[in-house]
């Protein structure tokens, strides 16, 4: 009973106030007539952001949203924490700009030392970080540094990269080259590069048609499968996110997958990319997904919770030799961009980083991550539209489905998954959805990624909403 209060008190329609908010801000009626945004989704309406501290998010209206997403899974260290503020205002005194082909800043050595320290030991020692502004700059700073890479050791063949369908990496032409999700490519097909991409590891859809452990990691064994199919020696690199993000809501692979990717790459001389924008720096109970493994990259690409929402910021960690050859090579990697390593985001990254060391973070996620498994497996004992749960530490995601018995996927037209977040909105609560896990097209499913930071109380309240939106969303799609 003090959790339903508790969910009515925070509920959007129950927290609204008439006209102006306490901040004297404008609504978005108000503003709506001096418009010049050009929004996302130029159909939808969204509303204002106000304010936001800790797990919580605030919009102008008076209304409070319980972030069950991390917006993009980026805010892991929650939001409006002081000692982050603090250290962007006090290097902001300092100097808010430099080149990097004119200075470096000592708030780029701080953070590409610390940024070091969250690898494991193999890589940790002689690691070396180019530091961008996000997510995509990162996926292709990697590409072109896989290239230059077997360029300078003598294999100018190499000009393929692997990845997988099914696939998030990034919305540049690069990034998205690599992409394998079907409809984010679609309009821009004609303008991407045509790298090959091989079987997704989707247990739950076995592309298949099997089930480990009788499968013998067939998904990995894809990978060498392609490689003979493009040639080998015409391949510079493979890409794959350890654990799946926005494309396939958190898709976690079996035992031995990355060991036989490891493998298979060796084999080839070909370079492992490890995708950890969404989930490096503890998302999932450990500094990198690939952690959970013991396998060692040779390239892994940042984003997302290392700047955690204060500042666009990603990174590029490259193992020792791949810098020793370029420095002992040409000696210039030719690749940079405008804001690459700038002080202001490296100082706020440093900061980021020091909260999630100083509040053991990581730990944190490993330790909540049942509690959240527990919640979401219960809300899907209520609902058989939920076809699969899956994940690991503060990354988890569902599956929806018609028809759990079959795993029939709904009408892409029926929007299931945006309407699922629309409904938990209304409720109070923050969702990340998405669409075409099936086969890029097909397919509906939720990330559910709150911040490193939520309490075991807010945690609970985020299953008590999210059961009763899927419970409105199956009314209304007349389920039973």
């Amino acid at each position: 009973m003090r959790l339903q209060r508790l969910a009515r008190r925070r509920q959007p329609g129950r927290t609204k106030r008439s006209g102006r908010t306490t901040t004297g801000r404008r609504t978005r009626r108000e503003s709506a007539t001096a418009d010049h945004l050009f929004r996302r989704s130029p159909a939808s309406d969204y509303p204002v952001i106000d304010r936001a501290r800790g797990s919580y998010v605030y919009d102008t209206e008076g209304h409070r949203y319980l972030d069950g997403c991390s917006g993009a899974v980026v805010s892991n260290i929650g939001h409006s924490v002081r000692e982050v503020v603090e250290a962007l205002t006090r290097q902001a005194r300092r100097a808010t700009f430099a080149h990097s082909s004119q200075f470096i800043s000592e708030a780029s050595l701080d953070l590409s030392r610390r940024i070091a320290e969250l690898c494991p030991p193999p890589l940790a020692k002689d690691a070396r970080v180019y530091l961008v502004s996000g997510g995509s700059e990162a996926v292709e700073t990697a590409i072109k540094l896989a290239r230059q890479y077997q360029i300078e050791r003598g294999q100018p063949q190499r000009t393929r990269i692997i990845s997988r369908w099914q696939s998030y990496h990034g919305s540049s032409l690069g990034a998205l080259s690599v992409t394998g999700h079907r409809a984010r490519r679609r309009p821009f097909e004609p303008l991407l590069v045509d790298f090959p991409h091989m079987a997704p590891v989707y247990c739950y859809r076995c592309p298949f048609d099997l089930e480990f452990p009788d499968c013998k990691l067939a998904c990995a064994d894809d990978l060498e499968r392609t490689l003979e199919s493009v040639g080998p020696d015409k391949v510079a690199a493979f890409i794959g996110e350890p654990i799946s993000g926005a494309a396939l809501g958190a898709v976690t692979p079996p035992d031995g997958y990355w060991q036989r990717i490891r493998e298979i790459c060796d084999r080839y001389e070909v370079l492992l990319i490890a995708d950890e924008v969404m989930t490096g720096v503890g998302r999932t109970g450990r500094a990198f997904a690939l952690d959970h493994w013991s396998v060692i990259p040779d390239i892994i690409v940042m984003g997302k919770g290392l700047g955690a929402g204060y500042t666009p910021l990603g990174a590029v960690i490259a193992r020792g030799f791949i810098h020793e050859v370029i420095r002992e090579g040409s000696g210039t990697f030719e690749h940079g961009f405008t804001y690459s390593a700038n002080p202001l985001s490296a100082a706020t990254g440093a900061a980021v980083l020091k909260v999630v060391r100083q509040k053991r973070l990581i730990s944190r996620a490993r330790q909540l991550g049942p509690d959240l498994e527990r919640l979401l497996r219960r809300a899907a004992a209520h609902h058989t539209m939920v076809g699969d749960v899956r994940g690991q530490g503060l990354l988890w995601g569902l599956e929806l489905v018609r028809d759990r018995s079959t795993r029939e996927p709904f009408d892409p037209a029926l929007r299931v998954a945006q309407r699922l977040g629309l409904e938990a909105r209304r409720r109070g609560l923050m969702l990340y959805p998405g669409s075409g896990s099936v086969d890029g097209t097909r397919g509906d499913h939720v990330i559910v990624a709150p911040p490193l930071t939520i309490s075991r109380k807010d945690l609970e309240l985020l299953g008590q909403l999210l059961d009763e939106a899927l419970g409105a969303l199956a009314a209304s799609l007349k389920l039973a």
